[in-house]
Formats: structure tokens, C-alpha cells, sequence
């Protein structure tokens, strides 16, 4: 983790620092830290206090929680000028993460401490109603997720995921990915899998699955009810 230069002509590269008065780029620039992540770092975890809202200027960063049965489910990403809601939430009510946040790539990230971020929420409506925008982004998102999970059978969550993560018919992941995106067991998604192989949707090697018939895999995920991205 290494921290970045901050001036003003970084400031524009997040969509709520667009419209910033002078007064609000210069507050940014004396008291926000823009941080830069190695792939695997993990931003925080459950437990941890939040002490800033994380923005993020280039890259991607998973957020994910942990249920009492031991899986993992991934709630949502954050891109290129996204912010995580749950960090908003959590700054406000002056609370702690129940989730956690890994760098799924090299990533810079723009930290507005929290007094900070209470000024700006205050007296620039341009960042105010940025952040608001979102918020609502991301928590649709999570929304989408808590339906899936709920309504949507496994069969059909993962063959739209396969769809959604493939490169030229191929996806280099493990079925523990998987199951962590999807929030099931690793047993669950390897059983699928094979079910997938042996109707001949996909063929798996290790640490490799190619999908051999997508119009069978978009047949599936269709049936499961709308496209959904997490």
C-alpha cells in the first residue's frame, strides 16, 4: 500500500469531485489521501472502524460478506468512480464494517476522512449529490443481489454468471470463486458444473472453463427470470 501525490488536476478523475467550488478542491487537497493498492489488498474487514469514505480513481475492489455457515458472498464491485455504499452508510452512523473489501487489482483509491467528507456532504451540493447518485447505484446493485440469493435457482445464477465473466468463451476461475460469488458451497458449483459438462454446455479443466454451447447457458439464465450483474 503506497500513498499517491494529490493535486488539483487529480481531484476531476472521480465523478464527485466534479463541480468542486475552489474552496472544496483545496479542502480535498490538504486533507483527502489518495492511496494506491496492490492487487489482493484487503481495504478492510469486519470489525474495522470506518475512517473515511474510499473513492476509487482506477481499478476495482470486491466487497463481500462472510455468513454464519462459513460461505462467502460477494455483494457488490466498485469500479472507476464508484464509492462504496456500505463505507457511507457506516461513516455516518459512526459504525463498524460487517463486510470486507479486497483489491481485485491494482487499484487508487481517494480516502476523504470523515470530517471531511461531512464538510463537502454540507457545503457542496455537486459532491452531495455525486455521492447520493452513487449510493442508490450501488445499493440497487445490492438489492439485485439479495434477489438472486432469495428467488433465483443456483442453476440459473450460474450460468448467467459463466455468461457474464467469460472472455472469448473462456473464464480462467476456480469453482471456490464461483461459489463466492454466487454464495453457496464449493461442492455446490462443482456438482453444477458437472451437470453443465455433461449436457454439454462446458468443458472444465483445471482452473479453466470453456463454454462449449452459450445458447444453452442463455436459455438456462433466461428462464431464471431478468439479466442481473453484481
Amino acid at each position: 500500500m503506497g500513498k499517491l501525490d494529490l493535486d488539483q488536476d487529480a481531484i476531476p478523475h472521480h465523478p464527485a469531485m466534479i463541480g468542486l467550488s475552489e474552496a472544496g478542491r483545496a479542502a480535498v487537497c490538504q486533507g483527502a489521501q489518495a492511496i494506491s493498492l496492490p492487487s489482493g489488498t484487503r481495504v478492510f474487514g469486519p470489525g474495522d472502524r470506518c475512517n473515511g469514505l474510499p473513492l476509487v480513481i482506477k481499478g476495482g475492489v470486491r466487497v463481500q460478506m462472510m455468513g454464519a455457515s462459513g460461505n462467502e458472498i460477494v455483494l457488490y464491485r466498485i469500479q472507476d468512480g464508484e464509492m462504496c455504499p456500505l463505507s457511507l452508510a457506516c461513516l455516518l452512523t459512526a459504525g463498524s464494517h460487517q463486510s470486507e473489501a479486497i483489491a481485485e487489482e491494482e487499484t487508487q483509491v481517494l480516502v476523504l476522512p470523515t470530517g471531511l467528507t461531512e464538510k463537502l456532504m454540507n457545503e457542496e451540493p455537486a459532491f452531495r449529490q455525486g455521492v447520493l447518485e452513487s449510493y442508490g447505484q450501488r445499493l440497487q446493485s445490492l438489492m439485485l443481489t439479495i434477489e438472486e440469493v432469495a428467488f433465483q435457482r443456483m442453476d440459473h445464477r450460474l450460468a448467467e454468471r459463466l455468461l457474464q465473466r467469460q472472455c472469448d468463451n473462456c473464464l480462467a476461475v476456480t469453482h471456490q470463486d464461483l461459489a463466492v460469488e454466487l454464495g453457496t458451497a464449493r461442492e455446490v458449483i462443482s456438482r453444477l458444473l458437472k451437470e453443465f459438462e455433461r449436457r454439454g454446455f462446458v468443458q472444465l479443466e483445471r482452473g479453466l472453463i470453456r463454454i462449449i454451447d452459450k445458447g444453452a447457458l442463455r436459455g438456462l439464465a433466461d428462464a431464471g427470470g431478468p439479466c442481473r450483474s453484481a
